[in-house]
């Protein structure tokens, strides 16, 4: 059994992670912090967790308490774990990142897309960025772990096999994403009102998008070479999930890429990949740690069209943490995962 702290409790993956780790049999919650509402008891808030954390209450963040803890999540907004994810790693725990705080390895290209100064430059070079499918052996030794964004981890998985085959031309890559409007976060937002984005569709960021450096990051290491990424993001009217639809032009005869694929993924346990012709929906993965791909060829050009659908608040994040989690302590990497997705 190990301890866990949770720095961040109250936003949509704060609860994700508490709503999960409430599964997860070697894990026990010690403590989750929040300045604003610190005194208040957990199920006080989310009342789906009555009875799964007796006496968990949040707090002020103690660095001392929650370096007491093996491991500590940050489900926080960017530069909280900057100011004390070294403190906590020097006291012991290993630390879990859902911000993008740790996500690019250069300090400049971060300060550029998130307005601020890098934080904590000298922890970029031990932190590894936490997509299993990618960097298992590195997450099993990590101290910091920098957890992919929602639409970084569709878009990559949709990507590597292609990449890693160099199958596509790599100067034009182009990835339309839709997102729920949980993606936002749980503030107060116009944009994210039920009369704002219900019935409703739109694109943002067209012109660039903070999680534009990160995917390019991680398909340029996938290709070996830099890789020109178009990535259009947009608002749909749901609660929960990211599809990404990925396009690619071949540059040579692939051959099967139903066999590519299924043998690049065959055994990953968080990637299913699809019969031939399918189309994967976003209420298959919802609740799940799940990402399902399906890959076509539409009448057997030049070009590739892979589909991707994950719940962005699981895979996209809090589950993926927990991921992350099992590898670093040796647990079952599904461990607490496992459920089936919510239906309808």
């Amino acid at each position: 059994m190990i301890k866990v702290g949770i720095v961040g409790g109250t936003g949509y993956t704060g609860v994700e992670l508490l709503r999960l780790l409430s599964q997860h049999p070697d894990v026990e919650v010690d403590a989750i912090t929040s300045r604003s509402e610190a005194g208040l008891a957990v199920d006080e808030l989310y009342p789906n967790l009555r009875g799964h954390f007796p006496g968990l209450a949040f707090s002020e963040p103690d660095p001392e308490r929650l370096g007491d803890c093996d491991a500590v999540f940050f489900a926080t907004p960017h530069g909280v774990a900057h100011a004390m994810a070294g403190e906590l790693i020097g006291r012991g725990a290993r630390v879990i990142d859902l911000s993008a705080d740790f996500r690019l390895a250069d300090a400049d290209e971060w300060a550029h897309w998130y307005g601020q100064s890098h934080g904590a430059p000298d922890l970029l070079e031990d932190a590894v960025y936490g997509l299993p499918e990618v960097n298992r052996d590195a997450i099993c030794q990590a101290r910091l772990i920098a957890v992919p964004g929602c639409y970084p981890t569709a878009v990559q998985l949709a990507a590597l096999p292609l990449l890693e085959r160099a199958l596509i031309d790599t100067d034009h890559v182009i990835a339309d994403c839709k997102s729920g409007v949980t993606g936002a976060g749980r503030g107060a937002k116009i944009g994210s009102l039920l009369a704002e984005a219900s019935e409703s569709m739109k694109a943002y960021g067209a012109s660039g998008h903070r999680h534009l450096p990160e995917i390019r990051q991680g398909l340029t290491r996938a290709a070996g070479k830099s890789v020109g990424l178009t990535f259009v993001p947009h608002l749909t009217p749901m609660i929960r999930g990211i599809h990404a639809t990925l396009y690619g032009r071949l540059t040579h005869e692939p051959g099967d890429l139903q066999a590519l694929f299924e043998q690049r993924f065959k055994d990953e346990p968080a990637v299913d990949v699809m019969p031939p012709g399918s189309h994967p929906e976003t209420r298959s993965v919802k609740g799940t740690d799940m990402c399902r791909i399906a890959v076509h060829r539409p009448g057997g050009g030049d070009t590739v069209v892979v589909l991707a659908v994950i719940d962005n608040l699981v895979k996209g994040a809090s589950g993926q943490a927990i991921q992350n989690l099992n590898l670093m302590f040796g647990f079952d990497e599904m461990e607490g995962l496992y459920a089936p997705a919510l239906m309808p």
